[in-house]
């Protein structure tokens, strides 16, 4: 009696999660232009253009603890007018991440527009410092990358 009990309590709630994880994920995979990609963040191999194909408006030099930092990113490569934009605010002395996001299918054309389109990049970093900004844009086949760094302080 106390090892069915066992069973109901420890062992199927773990296999029905895995079932359902692999369902969830088996779905995802499925969508057109997605792909398994647990080490996205880890240097690769992929080709990363140079910085003048993409640059960071509104990044000042300097900002208080209360002040956002907020920022819109041009790009001038027509090879990425679709893709996902990932921004990074690293501490320039550790390089530990203080803030990251993402911004997924920006998709614009011909358009000379900057994105993120219909969002706003907005991060307030709280500790006094110096940072780096990081700007990625992964083309629509997440082959190819554009990214540009600044600098900023926190005073």
């Amino acid at each position: 009696m106390a090892r069915g009990v066992l069973y109901v309590v420890f062992v199927v709630p773990v296999v029905l999660s895995i079932i359902f994880a692999s369902s969830v994920l088996g779905q995802v995979l499925q969508e057109p232009d997605r792909e398994l990609n647990m080490m996205q963040f880890e240097i690769s191999d992929r080709p990363i253009i140079s910085n003048k194909a993409i640059g960071i408006i509104g990044l000042e030099s300097s900002y208080s603890t209360s002040t956002p930092v907020e920022i819109q990113v041009s790009v001038r490569d027509e090879k990425f007018d679709c893709g996902d934009l990932y921004v990074t605010i690293y501490s320039a002395s550790s390089k530990a991440v203080v803030t990251q996001s993402g911004f997924f299918g920006q998709c614009f054309g011909d358009e000379s527009i900057v994105l993120p389109i219909d969002d706003d990049f907005s991060e307030t970093v709280d500790e006094p410092g110096n940072y780096e900004i990081k700007v990625e844009m992964y083309d629509k086949q997440q082959q190819n990358i554009i990214s540009t760094v600044g600098k900023f302080s926190v005073k």
